[in-house]
């Protein structure tokens, strides 16, 4: 049964998944447009629009939390200098998931995550 179970864990365990969602996200950020499967696609989302949605509130404390989880130097100050003030009247929904197909070498569904204008 799955009662609870509210995330995927993406057949890593948790320190390793955390790792894993935190390089995705700074590489969204950086190059706002990855292409990966569709599982990690559908995770990356939920991770990136709450550090997006913190980053907008720009305080101190918002800062520690986003550096704290994302533990990229680049990826995070473009993250509160340019993709925040982008979505400021904007009240979520920041990315964009586009299925692309099946990989030829396993069949596994790809797709491009992308941030919105």
């Amino acid at each position: 049964m799955r009662h609870h179970m509210d995330r995927r864990t993406l057949g890593r365990y948790g320190s390793h998944r955390k790792a894993m969602l935190a390089n995705l996200a700074a590489n969204l950020f950086l190059e706002e447009s990855i292409v990966t499967t569709l599982t990690r696609a559908k995770e990356l989302r939920r991770v990136s629009e709450k550090l997006i949605t913190r980053a907008k509130g720009n305080t101190l404390h918002n800062k520690r939390i986003v550096r704290s989880r994302l533990p990229h130097k680049e990826a995070s100050h473009k993250l509160f200098d340019d993709i925040a003030k982008r979505y400021e009247s904007r009240p979520g929904g920041y990315t964009r998931i586009v299925k692309l197909g099946y990989r030829k070498g396993d069949a596994s569904p790809m797709a491009i995550i992308q941030l919105v204008e």
